[in-house]
């Protein structure tokens, strides 16, 4: 490297640096005495084996812990292309579709290692150590129900049955009450809130009403309404758009069907989830019809919306 790139590199630092109420010669000392970095350090990687915690002796309870953790980390990547969305200004269409698209590769890596949680633990152990981690439930996600919330307005996310009486004109804590998943996470016998939900709701209820109030305009369903007319009509966008509304609300939510009738049957009978969520009613994409962009779909796609359940009940085999 000659001379001249050299002090050219320097000029850049000591103007970089020039604000920060240190010289650069103080920062080439920090560089100078820090250590050289290792892969374990950068992704923390002793921690992050050592925080599979079982509650119980079975071996397939760590399996179900991991999958879980690993589940939590594709959702923050998804977040992380949601937020760069929403905060964008510049209306770029091969930005939109950029991030579109990443978002349905994490999806597809979630979808497709769901076999996993399908056909990867002894059902035996899974019925005998689910009990020690009542009432904790997947459904208490709370990135999960950030994804959702980052994605479409809010009136989009009530329950089907009730969607009708609610527009944009209510406020982000009417619809945060009617919101779809609470219907799921009522007792099956009372139709009171379960603790599972109670928890959750005493947990995230705040940050999730901050969140909504803060995209209340710029969601990325709008993000995408605000586009030119050009961009909003690329062919590319469009079903990049359809195909993360799929892969959140049809495909993904199926793979959960399939799981639970692996698990929660038993000669045709029901067994409760943990934290006594209503499965049966919840889980299935055709009885929530929640669809982030539905504008992009024709009136025929949103009448059939999930019916793909039906075969993952009666040919469970057809899970892959």
């Amino acid at each position: 490297m000659d001379k001249e790139h050299i002090d050219s590199q320097i000029s850049k630092l000591e103007e970089k640096y020039k604000d920060s109420g240190q010289d650069l010669s103080s920062y080439l000392d920090g560089l100078l005495y820090q250590r050289y970095l290792t892969y374990w350090d950068y992704i923390s990687l002793d921690t992050l084996l050592s925080i599979q915690v079982p509650r119980t002796h079975f071996p397939d309870e760590e399996i179900f812990i991991m999958y879980h953790q690993i589940t939590e980390l594709y959702f923050k990547l998804i977040l992380h292309e949601q937020k760069q969305l929403v905060d964008d200004k510049s209306q770029d269409v091969d930005f939109f579709i950029e991030k579109a698209n990443r978002i349905n590769s994490y999806y597809k890596v979630l979808i497709s290692s769901f076999s996993i949680m399908i056909k990867g633990m002894q059902r035996e152990q899974f019925m005998q150590f689910r009990m020690a981690l009542l009432p904790a439930s997947g459904f208490q996600s709370a990135q999960y129900r950030m994804i959702e919330i980052y994605a479409t307005p809010m009136e989009n996310l009530i329950h089907h049955a009730e969607r009708e009486r609610f527009s944009s004109q209510n406020s982000i804590e009417e619809l945060y009450e009617s919101i779809y998943w609470k219907k799921g996470a009522t007792d099956v016998v009372t139709g009171e809130k379960t603790l599972t939900l109670k928890q959750f709701e005493y947990r995230y209820t705040p940050r999730l009403i901050r969140i909504a109030k803060e995209v209340k305009h710029s969601t990325v369903y709008q993000k995408y309404q605000q586009l030119p007319e050009a961009a909003r009509n690329n062919k590319e966008l469009i079903e990049a758009l359809k195909s993360l509304d799929i892969n959140a609300n049809v495909n993904w939510p199926l793979m959960h069907m399939g799981s639970a009738y692996r698990y929660l049957t038993k000669e045709n009978t029901a067994i409760d989830a943990t934290g006594g969520t209503n499965w049966k009613e919840y889980l299935p994409p055709g009885f929530q019809k929640v669809v982030f962009f539905p504008e992009l779909f024709s009136k025929e796609e949103l009448n059939n919306w999930g019916k793909q359940w039906v075969d993952h009940i009666f040919n469970p085999d057809k899970i892959k």
